[in-house]
């Protein structure tokens, strides 16, 4: 019986306030990866592939109160006037935005299934990643590339062409060895 009554009440009273409206100045976008082959930072190797990480730029509301004229005190200490203010809010740039380049094995991005299931066995043997060496790039194996590169300083879920190199990996390019160059 009491809840029939003050649940009817509090949506009237819910329906007379302001619309609350969430807070998402604090939430930042995910990285963003990509994978391509010839396109890389200037100068890039046509016939490499090149990972792309973008960190996008933190940004925060700063509010701030100005005093535009202070208080007029009486010969006695009492105030007769308050001080003025005014709030001032503007958006400020705590992080830059980033973009870091790196070149990568081309076998891992365009999914050739001996190259990764390898990479698997060494990340495995690293202690890793744990599955089944499938060939497949799941986010496990991303995980595990991850926890590999991090502490090197690329923390990218893209395998890095030096990562592969310390993992052991022959990084060999069908496509750039078909046009003569080493890959």
């Amino acid at each position: 019986m009491y809840l029939r009554i003050l649940f009817p009440g509090l949506l009237a009273l819910s329906a007379c306030g302001p619309v609350a409206t969430p807070d998402i100045s604090g939430l930042i976008a995910p990285n963003t990866v990509e994978v391509s082959r010839g396109m890389g930072p200037p100068g890039a190797d046509p016939n490499a592939c090149y990972g792309r990480e973008t960190t996008p730029a933190v940004i925060e509301t700063v509010t701030d109160q100005i005093m535009l004229q202070p208080p007029q005190i009486g010969s006695a200490g009492e105030v007769r006037e308050p001080a003025i203010f005014i709030t001032e809010t503007r958006q400020q740039i705590i992080r830059e935005r980033r973009e870091l380049w790196f070149e990568t094995p081309c076998q891992a991005e365009i999914g050739d299934p001996e190259f990764i299931s390898t990479l698997q066995r060494a990340l495995a043997a690293r202690d890793l990643y744990r599955g089944p060496a499938n060939g497949i790039m799941d986010a496990r194996t991303r995980r595990a590339i991850r926890a590999f590169q991090a502490p090197q300083g690329l923390d990218s879920p893209i395998l890095s062409l030096a990562a592969a190199r310390q993992l052991g990996l022959a990084v060999w390019d069908p496509a750039a060895a078909a046009g003569g160059e080493a890959g």
